[in-house]
């Protein structure tokens, strides 16, 4: 802890009108501050104490409040850090900011309190992140992969990885040390080369999780493609139980992606009704085409909407988008007499196939099942922590390339390949914060809210 870092202070709870308000306080000055704020009453460390406050040079207390005291180390942030539980009322807030800026305290930027948890030890950089994903997680799948990352799981992962890179590095600076034992050294180089490529095949396995945890922050993209008039937004309507797209007899009414985010089996899932798939001289409808064509190639599971009356083929362009795992749906059975349909058998991937009527809501409980029972098998939980960020699989990449050009140069050049050890070891630490740069803690901390 630096004694020149300043005191903040922060509303950690929503601003506006409410029954109650919390401000954070954490820095060298928190006790000298809490001292002036209650006029010296005693506040016992990690007990609530009911306290009168007091502006700078008023006899008279602008509120009374719970003060909580935690005396650093053994804080959030690791600084002495108090919490003021005022009334929820506005002036209230804004009284108790100007007495706390009238006592020398700063106000907090974005993440600026889990920066200092993080600067003291109290926190790797993956758990810091795992705050911000447990304040903006809006599942239970969002929720429980939060947690599971603020327990550490996922930064033990990269520690027992951090300690077998430093193993193998000290093993082959010893080989470099000591180069008069030729026999001994290569022998010693021949054993550790089983040991790189078993971290880079962990490290492989990791990565080939098909994007599973930045799928459940983020939420799994769902899109709805077919002809026009199949029924899409009808169908969109349905499952968002909500009038969410604009339905029409007119064909071609959907233009644009129509986005719409719910929970989906404990999980966040963004369906996108996609403009009908024809052939347009309409410059607006041309570029609705276009998006619609994207939104299928970028999403995670496509759902072709079929009339059950028309007569459509597998070399129409919709059945061409679908993937393996994907859906099709036959719609309007209400108005069609085909009681079974089946996908052609020359079709080239595995898809499920539904019968429902979206305007009448015949089969849609069932095929919701169906969708939900997807959606959980893509981001179920697994026995093995997930990457949850983009930043986390660069930095996984750059220590797999190290580490396999360490590979390479371990019998004729140890000490490049000592220097490769060393570069898998940066790359590694970059996630949790070991090796990390200022600009890029500014950037991750920048995307907090104020108060955390």
């Amino acid at each position: 802890m630096s004694a020149n870092r300043p005191t903040i202070f922060a509303l950690a709870t929503p601003p506006g009108k409410s029954g109650l308000a919390v401000m954070r306080v954490s820095g060298t000055k928190a006790g000298a501050i809490l001292y002036a704020l209650t006029r010296g009453k005693p506040c016992q460390e990690r007990m609530a104490t009911l306290c009168n406050l007091y502006e700078k040079n008023e006899n008279k207390p602008f509120d009374q409040a719970l003060v909580l005291w935690f005396k650093g180390p053994a804080s959030f942030t690791g600084e002495d850090v108090f919490e003021l539980h005022l009334h929820g009322g506005p002036a209230i807030i804004d009284v108790a900011s100007e007495a706390l800026l009238s006592l020398g305290a700063e106000p907090a930027g974005p993440g600026a309190f889990t920066r200092r948890a993080f600067e003291n030890a109290k926190l790797d950089l993956v758990q810091a992140e795992a705050v911000a994903d447990l304040i903006d997680a809006q599942t239970r799948g969002q929720l429980e992969q939060a947690q599971r990352q603020l327990r550490g799981d996922l930064g033990a992962l990269y520690g027992m990885w951090r300690e077998d890179l430093t193993m193998i590095r000290a093993q082959v600076e010893a080989c470099i040390d000591f180069p008069e034992e030729d026999d001994v050294m290569e022998d010693a180089l021949a054993m550790l080369g089983p040991k790189v490529s078993g971290l880079m095949a962990q490290i492989d396995a990791h990565l080939q999780d098909h994007h599973r945890g930045e799928r459940v922050r983020e939420g799994l993209r769902i899109a709805l493609i077919g002809k026009v008039n199949a029924g899409k937004s009808t169908l969109m309507n349905r499952l968002a139980g909500e009038e969410a797209a604009i339905v029409s007899d007119e064909p071609g009414t959907t233009r644009d992606v129509v986005r719409i985010r719910f929970d989906l089996g404990g999980f966040l899932v963004e369906l996108s009704d996609t403009a009908g798939l024809r052939i347009s001289d309409q410059s607006i409808e041309i570029e609705g085409i276009k998006r619609a064509r994207r939104a299928a190639k970028d999403a995670d599971i496509r759902i072709l909407v079929i009339d059950a009356a028309a007569n459509q083929t597998v070399d129409d362009e919709a059945w061409l988008l679908l993937r393996d795992g994907d859906m099709v749906v036959y719609n309007k059975s209400d108005i069609s007499e085909t009681q079974a349909l089946s996908v052609n058998t020359d079709l080239s991937v595995s898809v499920s196939v539904h019968i429902l009527s979206a305007r009448e809501g015949k089969g849609v409980d069932e095929f919701l099942k169906a969708l939900e029972a997807r959606v959980v098998s893509l981001l179920g939980a697994q026995e093995s922590p997930s990457l949850t960020r983009a930043r986390h699989r660069l930095a996984l990449k750059d220590t797999k390339r190290a580490l396999a050009l360490c590979v390479d140069r371990l019998q004729n050049s140890p000490e490049l390949a000592g220097e490769h050890l060393r570069e898998a070891a940066a790359a590694l630490g970059q996630i949790t914060g070991e090796a990390g740069t200022e600009e890029v803690l500014g950037k991750i901390f920048s995307a907090f809210c104020i108060g955390k």
